[in-house]
């Protein structure tokens, strides 16, 4: 069994050196580290999962990014992946979902002979969750997604999709695109040997040119979304926590409410 993990890097959205550009209105990178999209990992976790049922499985990674990526799809390889795909262009820079979604399908037609498509549910920087479905439209692929269990069996893919108030039980034909959600699974450590081991394999850069894609139809260029305007939301303010019986509690709240004209 072959399949596609797609994997994407990210800032790290946790990172408390994370702040917004007030004049610019853009993220401020500096000082704040990248990471494998927590979506993308529980896809490549999955991906793992069925190889340990299946030893014959081989695992790729598509990432599309700029150079610094590598860092990440070593990660990737260091988990247990057996090949990677790096699409880096300077055409490929500024790529809304549409224009993304439009390269990933290409370099996913020219790796081809593949019966699974994993990628995560969304990024944790754009959360459109958009990319994954895209690509499967581009292929003509049968698409499930926010899935939160998946069983591989007789050429056919059982899902779990996740709902607001439960689950639903989709079955579809390999091969298919899935995107996976947080409660799938829980991601595995990189081992010593599997960091040794990732430094090892070759990680197969394409451009332009080898997915063999019009550049009229990657990156900024090729993108029908317009960021007008970005910004940070403002901070309400903190709290109070009364203290004390609820007696008091409730006197205390009344006076406060009554200072502020709202009773």
């Amino acid at each position: 069994m072959k399949i596609l993990v797609l994997a994407k890097r990210v800032l790290d959205t946790a990172n408390t050196n994370l702040k917004m550009d007030p004049i610019r209105g853009t993220l401020i990178k500096e000082g704040v580290p990248s990471i494998l999209n927590p979506d993308d990992a529980n896809a490549l976790e999955a991906a793992l999962a069925i190889k340990d049922e299946d030893p014959e499985t081989t695992i790729t990674i598509l990432t599309m990014g700029a150079p610094a990526a590598k860092y990440m799809i070593r990660e990737c390889l260091a988990m247990g992946a057996d090949e990677a795909y790096f699409l880096t262009d300077d055409a490929f820079g500024g790529a809304d979902t549409y224009s993304t979604s439009a390269t990933l399908a290409y370099a996913a037609k020219k790796i081809g002979d593949f019966d699974l498509i994993l990628a995560g549910r969304q990024s944790i920087v754009g959360d459109t969750a958009q990319v994954g479905p895209q690509v499967a439209q581009r292929l003509g692929l049968p698409l499930v997604t926010y899935a939160q269990n998946i069983k591989i069996k007789d050429g056919k893919a059982l899902v779990e999709r996740q709902l607001e108030d439960g689950y639903e039980v989709i079955e579809a034909p390999l091969p298919c695109l899935i995107t996976a959600v947080g409660e799938l699974n829980t991601p595995r450590y990189m081992t010593a040997g599997g960091i040794l081991a990732a430094y090892e394999k070759e990680i197969i850069t394409w451009g332009c040119s080898e997915i063999e894609i019009d550049a009229g139809i990657c990156g900024l260029v090729g993108s029908p979304t317009r960021v007008v305007r970005s910004f940070a939301p403002e901070l309400k303010g903190s709290g109070e926590m009364l203290e004390g019986s609820p007696q008091a509690m409730a006197e205390t709240l009344i006076s406060k409410l009554h200072e502020k004209h709202v009773i």
